[in-house]
């Protein structure tokens, strides 16, 4: 099949714009976080670029769509085989078979990014107490044996897909998959210095609302990309994107002003946030209306979810069980009601609104308990043998000075040449500010 070069080109800007995700949720988590830890934090998520980068080429394409054996056997629905390794198989410019005319390598590239970024939003219930070195360890064997695997379930023919669950974008592939290993890591790790306490409240808003803009500009990407190629589908996807995540953040805001008497900047941008994890795995099947609910649901359901770790007991740093578990959870279950355009060659079904069966319903319920069992078990497991053997959170002195300083030997703010220009002069004679020399 011959290359589509319109659809070829989107696709390459859709992945770029889905890379751009990643910075801009090292932004979005850097300004959640206190002064001393934003450069740990931010580092958190270049790393997951790398790391992952480095994964997929290796191994996880592979391991995410190859098929193992005919592609019948039991063990090809649990995980992909290794006829690619090192992408050997899609250097030359082979178009995919599936009618998109995009090249495989470009299919990979986009595929990757999305990896990457479910790597990342981790890092977030993780702040200001994990060693580094034990996240780039436990992001290196989490993306092997976690992500790759479900993708395989969800996207690449496996036990899911032959269920035919909607997930169009990645709500169970992406958010529920990310949150649940949150949980399960913050459970190893345990709760902060003064957590409960001390306030920890976001050092930099305006890095935080800057984050949010660059995630909801790269979703466009992430979403309506995931059509893989340009028709009214992408459309659909692209519409429903900017619907959701703009009633979420006012369903948002709206919730602290009738329960707090104020809206907030970080009410606005988490709640955005929210949208945008809830639209993820519906955005391609359902009408603009139904956007609408699921926006309304993920702003005003998720502005109390992220309150609930004070009630359970759980430190998660920057929300994010109560933004991405519950926000990808609200989306995936909302489709076995509302979803109305399935997907011809699959098993998909539209949901019980449009006249679907039950037995949709029970997929989108068991996607998100089998994706999120799976990744909370495998991750505390993971997180608890990395914290027996190299240690997975660093020294409480540490902890209390700031990892940034005592990690990186940097620190992301030098106030003091900021607020002590002035020096004084011998004898109080004279202060020197700036250029200027004033006479005491």
């Amino acid at each position: 099949m011959e290359i589509d070069s319109g659809s070829t080109a989107w696709m390459l800007a859709s992945t770029a714009l889905v890379l751009l995700m990643t910075p801009g949720l090292a932004f979005f988590y850097g300004g959640m976080t206190r002064a001393k830890s934003v450069l740990n934090m931010m580092m958190m998520s270049w790393v997951s670029i790398i790391v992952v980068t480095v994964a997929w080429v290796l191994y996880g394409h592979s391991l995410a769509f190859d098929a193992v054996g005919d592609g019948s056997g039991l063990l090809h629905k649990l995980i992909g085989g290794l006829d690619n390794i090192g992408l050997t198989g899609l250097v030359d410019t082979a178009t995919k078979t599936d009618g998109t005319g995009m090249p495989n390598l470009v299919f990979s590239a986009f595929q990757m990014t999305f990896a990457i970024i479910t790597v990342a939003l981790i890092s977030g219930a993780l702040a200001d107490r994990a060693k580094f070195g034990a996240w780039v360890v436990f992001a290196a064997v989490w993306v092997t044996v976690v992500y790759f695997p479900v993708a395989h379930w969800v996207w690449g023919s496996g036990w899911l897909s032959g269920l035919g669950i909607e997930d169009f974008a990645g709500g169970t592939v992406v958010h529920i998959n990310a949150g649940a290993a949150a949980l399960a890591v913050v459970l190893v790790l345990g709760r902060r210095v003064g957590w409960r306490r001390d306030p920890m409240r976001p050092h930099n808003l305006p890095l935080v609302l800057l984050g949010a803009g660059l995630l909801w500009f790269g979703w466009f990407g992430f979403n309506a990309g995931s059509q893989l190629g340009v028709d009214g589908t992408t459309g659909l996807a692209f519409m429903n994107t900017q619907v959701a995540t703009a009633v979420a953040a006012g369903a948002w805001i709206l919730v602290e002003k009738l329960r707090d008497g104020h809206s907030t900047t970080l009410g606005v941008a988490s709640g955005a946030v929210s949208g945008l994890v809830a639209i993820t795995p519906a955005c391609g099947f359902v009408d603009p209306w139904a956007a609408f609910l699921i926006g309304a649901l993920a702003g005003a359901i998720c502005s109390y979810a992220v309150s609930w770790k004070y009630r359970l007991g759980f430190d998660d740093s920057l929300d994010v069980v109560g933004v991405h578990l519950v926000g990808g959870v609200i989306g995936a279950v909302a489709l076995g009601f509302v979803a109305a355009y399935p997907v011809a060659d699959t098993a998909q079904n539209p949901g019980l609104f449009y006249g679907g069966p039950p037995s949709q319903l029970v997929v989108q319920i068991l996607g998100p308990v089998a994706v999120g069992g799976y990744s909370f078990a495998v991750s505390w497991v993971l997180a608890k043998v990395i914290d027996k053997t190299m240690g997975f959170r660093i020294v409480q002195d540490d902890e209390v000075t700031g990892v940034d300083i005592t990690t990186h030997a940097e620190t992301g703010y030098d106030l003091g040449t900021v607020h002590a220009s002035g020096v004084s002069a011998a004898n109080g004679a004279a202060v020197q500010t700036g250029s200027k020399k004033v006479e005491a």
